[in-house]
């Protein structure tokens, strides 16, 4: 059982403290994925948190058939889904705010990795959803194509497909 799973069942048998640590560990991951989804900064946090309200206040039973990760991907991913039919129209593109590195980084390699990043986000909004989705999930976020392909309703090898061909785009 990983951390996020162990870290949900404390929560609920009510140790508060434990979905501090949800939230401390997927928060940022979720905050990049949903942007994808609806490519406003300000909205991904504010569907990332209504993820984790719904955990909070439904309180949904995770089984242990996936890891936590893709369940919590899967979750977030809805909300989005939901978001963009209620809204029913494309988002505005916003400029993606990264973490600042540490502060014993020397300014080069710090500026570099920001530039990098900044590259790489700007790549990924060019390519299609899809596309973008598995490799964001597959390489950001970390999950096994299996999970991927949960977390996007595919099979797993649709889902090697859209990460070969998202990578050649």
């Amino acid at each position: 059982m990983d951390n996020g799973a162990s870290s949900y069942r404390r929560f609920l048998d009510g140790d508060d403290s434990a979905l501090t640590q949800i939230v401390a560990d997927y928060k940022d991951g979720l905050i990049l994925y949903i942007n994808g989804y609806v490519r406003n900064l300000h909205t991904a946090e504010e569907l990332m948190e209504e993820t984790f309200f719904r955990i909070i206040v439904k309180r949904p039973r995770f089984f242990a058939k996936y890891s936590f990760k893709t369940w919590l991907y899967t979750i977030a991913r809805n909300i989005a889904v939901d978001y963009i039919r209620k809204n029913s129209r494309l988002l505005p593109l916003s400029d993606c705010e990264f973490d600042a590195a540490s502060d014993e980084e020397a300014p080069l390699a710090q500026l570099i990795r920001e530039e990098r990043k900044i590259a790489v986000h700007r790549a990924l909004q060019k390519l299609k959803p899809e596309y973008r989705d598995a490799l964001f999930l597959t390489y950001f976020a970390q999950l096994k194509n299996a999970e991927t392909a949960k977390v996007m309703g595919k099979s797993k090898s649709q889902v090697e497909m859209l990460i070969y061909r998202g990578k050649r785009r």
